[in-house]
């Protein structure tokens, strides 16, 4: 074993990039199936990833979110509108999608400026992310004219591929749209009986 000192904690925090160390074992470690974990990704992150100063993820998603929607424009071809909307279910306004842009009634847009490391894995695997696979099928639920769903993720710190989209189809989700749906209902109902109760 070798033992390494370091005057600072700059200096130590940077000698542990592109390193597994105990904290991080846990997301690397597959126990079950054999896909990564993101622990994987963000090893892959720091040693492709650009540094970038500290930014509150929120904020970062606004800022970049108008590039990536110029980036797609222009890639694609589609003129996107992108005003401030919300989207209403037509038998039910309390079940509703907040497009960041949509091309008539078929086809609309998703914008996600994620963590490199979550960038990097939505890109090798060209799946979407499990977290925001509710959010895409959302999309599905409410908008029953909708046959495309262009899931675009920019990321300027990775310059090799900091941008790209993936085209999720109805087909796709269609398992789930049904499902959901009947889930949100029941949901809504309940709260709606219960609010009934308390009110009076």
């Amino acid at each position: 074993m070798r033992i390494r000192t370091f005057s600072t904690e700059e200096e130590w925090m940077k000698a542990r990039l592109c390193k597994i160390g105990g904290s991080r074992l846990k997301d690397i470690i597959v126990l079950r199936g054999d896909s990564y974990k993101i622990g994987f990704y963000e090893l892959l992150a720091e040693r492709l990833a650009l540094p970038e100063e500290p930014e509150n993820p929120m904020d970062r998603g606004k800022r970049l979110e108008e590039v990536a929607m110029e980036r797609f424009m222009q890639d694609t071809g589609k003129k996107v509108n992108t005003d401030l909307i919300i989207c209403e279910r037509d038998d039910n306004p309390n079940i509703i999608v907040s497009p960041d842009g949509y091309i008539g009634e078929t086809e609309m847009v998703e914008i996600k400026c994620l963590s490199s490391a979550r960038h990097l894995e939505t890109y090798l695997k060209q799946t979407i992310p499990s977290d925001y696979y509710m959010q895409v099928v959302q999309y599905f639920v409410v908008n029953e004219k909708l046959k495309n769903l262009y899931f675009v993720m920019y990321d300027p710190r990775i310059p090799a591929k900091d941008y790209f989209y993936l085209t999720i189809t109805r087909d796709f989700v269609a398992d789930d749209v049904e499902k959901y749906l009947e889930y949100e209902k029941m949901v809504l109902k309940e709260i709606d009986e219960i609010a009934v109760k308390l009110t009076f």
